[in-house]
């Protein structure tokens, strides 16, 4: 399938499958604490499905390696799609756990299968375009998903998951009928068996650098997330109406970046370069943070560290997918595993670190941005990494 045609439709399966997700997130606390659940148990509820994926990811990857994307793209969206009508019909609070576990099991082969998707498809010139597409996807369905699952939920709490259950069936069938596979029989053979990439071997390998910032990502985002509504409502009394204008106006400003420039921007100067430029805007962002003290200075500040954030993640995966050894998907496999893990530890440090001040979250932020700058310099200094262990 040529390049041109299939990045749109990834983008539109991607952008649909993240607006399914998203719809539910404004309405699920809301949901469970219908059916009894305590702030434990939301907590826990929340964090399973990110411990399914953080398990799941690297096997799902490994398995569209060896039978192919298009199979295990279906297979996460119809999982996905089922999880969302069991929520809707769930009576009982164990009833939506097991839903969120099945759906955390099978959507966790969304997200590696389609960036390995869009890394066969792409030469390595554009690989870092193709990532980009990706991202944008991800960001412009976390924007409108909770949009529309607040709406909807007005007259019922039931509505936006039915909504998001129909809105997967449809992608269901968009990647049934439109989307093509991208890795012939014989590429399958080759890939499969090949060597295969644990999460063990990540953490020793030479590129683990890599996953390592991958983490970082996750983590510095999923913990700012997780308190800026207090911070924000600290320094500058804005309260929740303002605060999702923000998070808006911020995704949209990482999505046009990772969209529009990134191809670009690695194509003149490389991955490694945009890599430590995105770092460094990242704790830029996390610096400017702390002088927060309006509506309009939330805004520019977390749009510089959005965008900062932003553009680390398809520069990752590019390089990645470009110095494997194994089959793209064992490794977005496994990359996506370190996203999960950053978002079920992401939201704990962060609480953690604000109980005991409130800009420390921030500060620790910056820490971690140096670290990994530093590392990655290191990293990118040394002489060209041999990538037999992945």
């Amino acid at each position: 399938m040529e390049t041109k045609k299939a990045l749109p439709i990834l983008f539109a399966v991607m952008f649909l499958v993240m607006v399914g997700f998203g719809i539910i997130i404004p309405v699920i606390p809301f949901y469970a604490e219908n059916l009894g659940a305590s702030p434990t148990e939301l907590g826990l509820l929340m964090a399973v499905y990110s411990l399914m994926q953080f398990l799941f990811a690297p096997m799902w990857g490994r398995v569209s390696d060896r039978i192919g994307r298009k199979p295990v793209i279906m297979i996460g969206i119809f999982g996905l799609g089922v999880s969302f009508f069991l929520m809707a019909l769930s009576s009982q609070l164990w009833m939506l756990f097991a839903a969120r576990i099945i759906g955390g099991v099978l959507s966790s082969a969304n997200m590696p299968t389609v960036m390995a998707y869009a890394a066969d498809i792409t030469s390595e010139e554009d690989r870092g375009k193709g990532m980009g597409i990706i991202g944008a996807a991800v960001g412009l369905g976390f924007i409108f998903g909770p949009a529309i699952g607040g709406v909807f939920s007005q007259s019922s709490l039931h509505i936006p998951f039915y909504i998001a259950g129909i809105s997967s069936m449809l992608t269901f069938f968009l990647v049934l009928f439109v989307l093509k596979e991208s890795l012939p029989k014989e590429e399958r053979n080759k890939q499969s068996t090949g060597k295969r990439l644990s999460l063990l071997k990540a953490i020793k390998g030479p590129e683990s650098v890599l996953f390592f910032l991958s983490l970082f990502i996750t983590l510095s985002l999923a913990g700012l997330e997780a308190t800026f509504a207090y911070f924000a409502a600290e320094k500058a009394n804005l309260g929740t109406t303002e605060l999702g204008y923000i998070f808006m106006i911020m995704g949209l400003s990482g999505a046009i970046v990772q969209g529009g420039l990134i191809g670009k921007a690695t194509k003149r100067f490389g991955e490694g370069f945009v890599i430590q430029v995105g770092i460094a805007v990242s704790a830029l962002g996390f610096l400017l943070i702390l002088f927060t003290n309006s509506f309009m200075s939330a805004a520019i500040y977390l749009t510089v560290f959005g965008v900062g954030n932003g553009v680390i993640r398809p520069c990752v995966s590019s390089l990645l997918t470009k110095r494997s050894k194994t089959g793209h998907g064992s490794v977005t496999g496994v990359l996506s595993s370190f996203d999960s893990l950053g978002r079920i530890i992401g939201p704990i440090l962060g609480g953690w670190l604000y109980s005991i001040a409130i800009g420390l979250p921030y500060i620790s932020g910056i820490f971690l941005a140096g670290v990994a700058f530093v590392l990655f310099r290191i990293y990118m200094a040394s002489p060209k990494v041999s990538t037999d262990a992945l």
